[in-house]
């Protein structure tokens, strides 16, 4: 190989076999090249196959549009992780399904951890990757850090010894706000994206049930996920996360009424 040129990547089986992706992404990813030019960095940091489970922040409406076309365009199918009530509704739970998209455990429960146990031994037989927001929702960071996490991210990976991908981006809050108004104009806004080295999480091996590990894997990742943010940002995050808890539901509803103004 030539000094200074970089290996093209291979698109995975499950992008180059036919599936309801193709159509999906013939919509999509046109119109996403039209509203944002999205750079890529670290992109040998996600796996051409193999499971893998992909965190990313979430600040923005359309980011999750934005994280699918970015892994769509590096040869990976984007799966996310959706609300189990969904699954239940007829139409739309059967388009999560034929879609891939993974039912998400609520909870550290017996129940919750045996349904992440299944999702983990499902990702790691179809060779398949999950993204999923460790926020669960858009954070509430007034300058749109990333917040306090919540463990389904580290539960997933841990159970099937999966990579454990960080991620961050920034420049979607200049097409959609959070909460705000849809902004096409000027068009092909500039949105970058960091892909980061898989945790380690080798010392988690041995307790990678225990809530306490967990959360400590959480908490390395949304670290991580900050300290990729800062590189683009070109600035300091705050040094403690976000924590909703510590702020009752005023801040929520006072964000909610500005999108709404």
């Amino acid at each position: 190989m030539a000094a200074g040129r970089t290996r093209r990547r291979r698109a995975s089986p499950e992008k180059t076999r036919p599936t309801i992706f193709w159509p999906l992404a013939g919509i999509v990813v046109p119109i996403i090249s039209v509203i944002a030019k999205i750079e890529i960095e670290g992109e040998e940091n996600l796996p051409e196959t193999g499971p893998y489970v992909l965190a990313p922040n979430h600040y923005s409406e359309i980011d999750p549009v934005l994280v699918a076309a970015a892994v769509w365009r590096l040869g990976r199918a984007p799966r996310f992780m959706a609300k189990e009530s969904l699954f239940r509704i007829p139409v739309v739970g059967a388009a999560l399904r034929a879609t891939g998209m993974v039912p998400v455990a609520r909870s550290a429960s017996a129940t919750g951890a045996r349904q992440t146990l299944e999702t983990a031994e499902k990702l790691v037989e179809k060779q398949a990757g999950v993204i999923v927001y460790p926020e669960g929702t858009l954070t509430r960071d007034p300058d749109l850090w990333p917040m306090r996490g919540k463990t389904g991210a580290s539960r997933l990976a841990l159970a099937g010894g999966i990579p454990l991908i960080p991620m961050a981006h920034w420049g979607a809050q200049r097409i959609l706000p959070r909460y705000g108004k849809l902004s096409l104009w000027p068009l092909r806004k500039r949105v970058r994206v960091v892909i980061g080295k898989p945790l380690d999480l080798a010392g988690f091996s041995d307790r990678s049930l225990h809530p306490a590990a967990q959360q400590e894997a959480t908490t390395m990742l949304m670290n991580e996920i900050a300290h990729l943010l800062e590189g683009l940002r070109g600035e300091k995050a705050p040094p403690t996360r976000w924590n909703p808890g510590d702020h009752g539901q005023a801040e929520t509803g006072r964000l909610e009424r500005e999108g709404e103004a």
